[in-house]
């Protein structure tokens, strides 16, 4: 997806100068992109990532932070390019000092709860580190979303707890056994972006959600206006059409006001009641005109009752409305 590359690009450019911010982004990075294995009896941690740059930045900050020399090494995956950050030898040790190993050396299944609890900060770190491992960022629209695929639920619910925090609406969900944490809302997906660091993303993004809600609403009222058009050519066919048929069901016997204004709406099939009273002679009202074009169908329905013939309903063509 264009969008999500555009985001993880910005997000690499983002250094925050603040330790905690450093780890917290670091840990979530290792957390929903691997984790722990074990190889030859020893804990190993391991990232899993789509990206050259950031594979290389996790590697950097593995040797500056906590002192330890990773591998590195391109690795096949479901038919796309990733590159794997391996740490085998002070494996173990890592992991208990990012917290992925708890004190009685069971893996942690959420995210350690220092790093969950911290400042702002760490916290918009952690959502930075868990979309550039795991994230992307679908087209503004109805179906709209920022997604962060998890490693178990608990990871998800600990990425739901620092996104309220810092004030970021989001909800756990499962898709095809996948735990996901998802953000839906325009707005919230736009203040996300920011938080996490993503500045420019967001602005564009927003930018064009803006121009989509715009021509959405162009069209909802054009679909509109021909939807009103279409019924009111309708009604005018449908009008004409039982003004004839009375015409006609009572030939000379129509009183000479009713046949009046049954050929004013015959000689005027697209104007208005209003319109229709202003061709009268003299003038007349749009509730005089309706009035009497009313007790002419009636009339004419009354009769056909009588004379046991088709009314002036029969007369409406089909697919047109009264």
């Amino acid at each position: 997806m264009p969008l999500t590359a555009d985001v993880k690009a910005e997000l690499l450019r983002v250094r925050d100068p603040r330790p905690s911010a450093r780890v917290a982004e670091l840990t979530t990075i290792l957390r929903f992109s691997g984790g722990l294995h074990s190889i030859a009896g020893r804990v190993a941690v391991e990232a899993e990532l789509d990206s050259d740059l950031l594979a290389r930045r996790v590697a950097r900050d593995l040797v500056e932070i906590y002192g330890v020399r990773p591998q590195l090494a391109a690795v096949q995956s479901s038919g796309a390019g990733h590159f794997a950050v391996r740490v085998i030898d002070g494996g173990e040790t890592l992991a208990r000092q990012t917290g992925l190993l708890d004190q009685r050396r069971r893996p942690v299944r959420g995210l350690p709860n220092k790093l969950t609890t911290g400042a702002p900060a760490d916290l918009a770190a952690i959502w930075r580190g868990a979309f550039l491992a795991a994230g992307t960022l679908s087209d503004p629209g109805r179906s709209a979303a920022l997604e962060i695929s998890c490693p178990a639920p608990e990871a998800a619910m600990a990425l739901v707890g620092a996104a309220h925090r810092i004030g970021v609406p989001s909800k756990a969900r499962e898709v095809r056994g996948v735990p996901r944490v998802v953000v839906r809302e325009g707005e919230a997906i736009r203040q996300t972006l920011h938080e996490m660091g993503a500045r420019l993303a967001a602005e564009e993004w927003d930018q064009l959600r803006q121009r989509r809600e715009v021509r959405a609403g162009v069209n909802r009222l054009v679909n509109f206006d021909d939807a009103n058009l279409r019924r009111s050519a309708q009604a005018a066919v449908a009008a004409c059409a039982r003004v004839e048929r009375a015409l006609e069901i009572l030939a000379d016997t129509v009183p000479d006001h009713l046949r009046e204004a049954g050929d004013l709406r015959l000689a005027h099939r697209d104007a208005s009641l209003d319109e229709l009273g202003h061709h009268a002679d003299p003038p007349l009202t749009k509730d005089a005109v309706a009035g009497r074009i009313r007790r002419l169908l009636a009339m004419a329905d009354k009769k056909a009752e009588i004379d046991g013939i088709p009314g002036t309903e029969s007369a409406v063509p089909i697919g047109a409305e009264d």
